[in-house]
């Protein structure tokens, strides 16, 4: 098939590499030129495990272009892919989603295609975009655009650091249309990944016991809504083993065993009960807000999302009490992060706790110094990194340091030499903010360790 995806942003660009690779004509379209030469030259923007190679593999079928003309020329479907950032309001900004939406009404041919909405998007706007695409073609043409698109909705739930994953082995494919025309083509699209009858990719093995993928097919309206839903939930088991953390700390009990003992009930799981600074990225945060923004407008308030937020944005405010409880004063303190991106396995900063924590540390007076393995040079680039000194190796950030913290779970971190780490500080003090070091091994260097949370 013939896809168009509009926006080479994180999941733009994974959606369109991935089709490619299942040996669909794709055409990634952005208005960054410099990005899309980076692209043609086969420079992917965002570091993702796996992406390179599969941009490789998929050389053939994907290309990367600026011209709207040429990339939407006979595409049987058309992803909308762009951002949608939060406003102060909490409702996410739509200003890209109008400019894709009357780009596509003026290039409609006269085939049908399936306009898709990728991005995360507010519930009803699938029906929006199609009266601005409806507007836009017969503006340009003159007549009427029945018969010649529809709408649909295409949720996606990638894992920075996982997406390739997360692509071509989903737990579910969710498609939400009111026309059955759109649902048949989004199913040809996907039958590939819901059959599992393609060859995986070596760097990307098939899970075993993967053979096939569920397939939801709904209203638009359901389909916005799984999306926005699905990620608040996620949202909410990492601030329910956040608080009950706070209370496994004044009761003396270790929330890492507290977790294992709910995570085991199969009506719970142990997935996201990870205690620590919390959940960060481009998702959970808009998400959320977004939720609770068209609750709004219905009348609604989100009480339990709302509590969500705020306990995950404690969690960051925690870091600096307990370097306050530990230090006693911060001011001309240095303190060294460990990780900068929201997660492991990526180099992305939006939302990440290292920024709140860097921010609040130095309007207290301290000094801060940073590393993380993939990170820096996107830090420098959107921060300039003059308030932060970024440290060429990752023991560097314990030179002279009063406290080190564990912002970032990178694996790495794990096999620092913690000993002569403790030797070039001037205050031997690790605050675990993901309980994820091995508390023995670092005592046993000479080191105190906190943790965040429990």
């Amino acid at each position: 098939m013939r896809i168009c995806i509009c926006g080479t942003g994180y999941v733009g660009l994974t959606t369109g590499v991935c089709l490619g690779f299942l040996g669909h004509d794709v055409a990634c379209l952005d208005t960054d030129e410099a990005k899309v030469a980076s692209l043609q030259r086969g420079e992917s923007p965002i570091y993702e495990p796996g992406l390179a190679e599969l941009m490789g593999a998929a050389a053939g079928k994907v290309r990367y272009t600026t011209d709207a003309d040429e990339a939407m020329l006979g595409a049987e479907v058309v992803f909308i892919a762009v951002g949608t950032p939060p406003m102060d309001t909490g409702e996410p900004d739509l200003r890209y989603l109008r400019s894709a939406a009357e780009s596509i009404g003026q290039r409609l041919g006269d085939g049908f295609v399936v306009v898709v909405n990728k991005s995360t998007v507010p519930i009803g706007s699938g029906n929006w975009v199609g009266s601005i695409i409806r507007e836009s073609f017969e503006r340009k043409h003159g007549k009427k655009a029945d018969g010649h698109f529809a709408v649909a909705s295409n949720p996606e739930f990638l894992r920075e650091g996982a997406a390739i994953g997360d692509s071509l082995y989903p737990d579910r494919i969710v498609l939400g249309s009111d026309s059955a025309q759109a649902l048949e083509v989004m199913y040809r699209l996907y039958k590939p990944v819901v059959e599992q009858n393609f060859a995986a990719p070596p760097f990307a093995p098939r899970p075993e016991g993967v053979a096939a993928v569920p397939l939801v097919t709904t209203d638009l309206a359901s389909a916005e809504l799984i999306k926005y839903a699905a990620n608040a939930f996620l949202a909410l088991k990492i601030s329910y083993i956040n608080e009950i953390g706070s209370l496994a700390e004044r009761v003396g009990a270790d929330i890492s065993m507290v977790a294992k003992g709910i995570g085991l009930d199969r009506r719970i799981g142990p997935r996201f009960l990870q205690a620590g600074l919390g959940w960060g990225g481009s998702c959970f945060g808009k998400d959320t807000s977004a939720l609770i923004a068209t609750a709004a407008d219905y009348g609604l308030t989100m009480p339990i999302v709302a509590a969500a937020r705020e306990v995950n944005r404690r969690q960051r405010e925690r870091v600096i009490e307990k370097l306050l409880g530990e230090l006693k004063i911060l001011k001309g303190r240095t303190v060294g992060l460990l990780g900068l991106a929201f997660k492991p396995q990526t180099d992305d900063l939006r939302d990440a706790p290292a920024l709140d924590i860097a921010r609040g540390l130095i309007d207290k007076g301290c000094r801060v110094v940073a590393h993380d393995p993939v990170a820096m040079e996107r830090f420098r680039k959107e921060y300039g990194g003059a308030e932060v000194k970024l440290a060429a190796h990752a023991e560097d950030v314990a030179e002279e340091a009063d406290a080190v913290v564990l912002v970032t779970e990178w694996t790495e971190y794990s096999d620092l030499n913690w000993a002569k780490m403790a030797s070039a500080m001037r205050n031997p003090l690790v605050l675990d903010g993901r309980n994820f070091l091995d508390g023995k091994k670092l005592s046993a260097a000479g080191l105190r360790v906190h943790r965040v949370a429990g």
